[in-house]
């Protein structure tokens, strides 16, 4: 009878009982992915960033605290406050560098006598009805495109102001920032640094299709609205006088220049407590490159805050009040039931003040060109991240289809348990058979023979 000896199924240690009968899945192996430590260094740079972002108003405010600028600026608010009797004023502070005080720099004031200078030789005209347009004719491309929107810009002037303007105005374009100065009236102000000049009283405006600097941001069509926005204030009020801010302010508003500059620069000195006096820019704005910026952004955010739609015909109201000779304080009060000047009282200042708190509180931080950058570094670890994630499925399916290839089919029940390799003994071999490889058939021959004494023999 054959012997019987247990063994394993496999080779290696034996199993522990009920092995075999539970067999284990393998598991597929841990996938790292790479590149985690570069991430991580990456978020800690954005994080970074973004605190350095968030520092640098309350640093920017420490700075300018250190100087004591508000106290200058309340001493200078002070001074200009005393100077004002509640009237319109036709006069104000001496020592302004660009035209009369109290006038923006590229709206300039002309004395009685002064002609319109007739057209320049070898330029080109374009009479639109209200609307004479003279330039080079190379640049004629450059000029159309002011011609198409001029009417519907005047349309929304004279919406704006409640009476008709813009009757009849003169537009002079140059090639070049030298070349427009050589069309100003003779013995006239003009401000050589300037990309665009009004002279209300005489109706011109002068362009520039190059900038004085070739660097610099020059939207020629921003100019142009710009400049016909003075002049039209100025046939609204019949040249009577207005604070700078207002005039200034009204001409950045409607243009729509720079915006998000302005919206950055409003944001900065909000978080900074750096805003300036409505009073202080009553008559002239600061010559400093950190309160230049917030005095042009100031008085046109001040401006859309009076033009909001609820307001609409209250403006309209306070022009028509100026225009009749009252001051423009008391029209102001009249128009709208506030006072213009004051912080913690019942004043346009004061609201729109409260308002600007609220309204770009945070807008610094989402418009920086910090900020931009950390948007696309978002986007790039968002994509990183994705693409990675696909790659670990994709990893992990193979794993799992692998796996499943290698394990082991499922055995049959009847079986299971303890298993006997029987050793029978090895049958002897089979004889192995010889096969000739080549064997010759017997022919036969018909031979003569002959028979004697019983016995056959053959003759030869």
């Amino acid at each position: 009878m054959p012997r019987s000896h247990p063994a394993s199924a496999s080779s290696g240690p034996s199993p522990r009982r009920g092995d075999a009968r539970r067999p284990r899945a393998p598991v597929a192996p841990r996938l790292r992915t790479p590149g985690a430590a570069w991430v991580r260094w990456l978020f800690l740079g954005a994080l970074l960033l973004i605190g350095a972002l968030l520092w640098a108003p309350l640093a920017q405010a420490i700075s300018q605290e250190t100087g004591s600028p508000a106290a200058a600026a309340r001493e200078a608010a002070s001074a200009a406050a005393a100077t004002r009797t509640g009237v319109s004023q036709t006069e104000g502070p001496s020592g302004h560098a660009d035209g009369a005080p109290g006038q923006p720099k590229d709206a300039l004031e002309l004395g009685a006598n002064v002609q319109l200078p007739a057209t320049p030789d070898g330029f080109s005209s374009h009479d639109g009805g209200w609307l004479k347009v003279d330039f080079p004719p190379s640049v004629r491309h450059r000029v159309q495109p002011l011609l198409r929107d001029a009417d519907t810009f005047r349309e929304r002037l004279r919406d704006l102001f409640g009476q008709p303007v813009l009757e009849h105005v003169v537009v002079r374009v140059a090639r070049t920032a030298g070349e427009m100065a050589t069309l100003a009236p003779p013995e006239s102000p003009f401000p050589k640094y300037a990309e665009g000049v009004a002279y209300p009283g005489l109706a011109l405006v002068l362009l520039t299709i190059e900038p004085l600097h070739p660097n610099s941001v020059h939207d020629l069509a921003e100019v142009f609205h710009h400049e016909l926005a003075h002049v039209a204030l100025n046939e609204a009020l019949q040249g009577r006088h207005v604070p700078l801010w207002l005039n200034e302010g009204l001409a950045i508003h409607l243009s729509g220049e720079s915006m998000l500059d302005r919206l950055q620069t409003l944001s900065m000195a909000t978080l900074s407590e750096t805003l300036l006096p409505l009073v202080q820019l009553d008559w002239r704005f600061p010559d400093d490159l950190v309160q230049t910026p917030i005095a042009y952004a100031e008085s046109a955010d001040v401006v859309r805050h009076l033009l909001r739609t609820r307001y609409s015909q209250r403006f309209i109201a306070m022009l028509h009040r100026v225009r009749s000779g009252q001051s423009f304080e008391n029209a102001m009060l009249d128009a709208y039931g506030f006072n213009v000047y004051g912080v913690g009282a019942n004043s346009l200042e004061d609201e729109w003040r409260r308002e600007v708190a609220k309204r770009y509180s945070f807008w610094p931080v989402l418009f920086s060109g910090s900020m931009l950058w950390i948007g696309v570094l978002g986007l790039f670890t968002v994509g990183y991240f994705r693409s990675r994630s696909k790659q670990r499925l994709t990893l992990e399916r193979w794993a799992m289809e692998e796996a499943a290839e290698q394990r082991p089919k499922p055995r049959d029940p009847a079986f299971a348990g303890r298993m006997h390799i029987v050793l029978a003994p090895k049958p002897a071999p089979a004889p192995e058979s010889i096969v000739p490889e080549f064997k010759k058939g017997v022919v036969e021959v018909d031979v003569p023979k002959v028979e004697h004494d019983g016995s056959w023999h053959t003759l030869h």
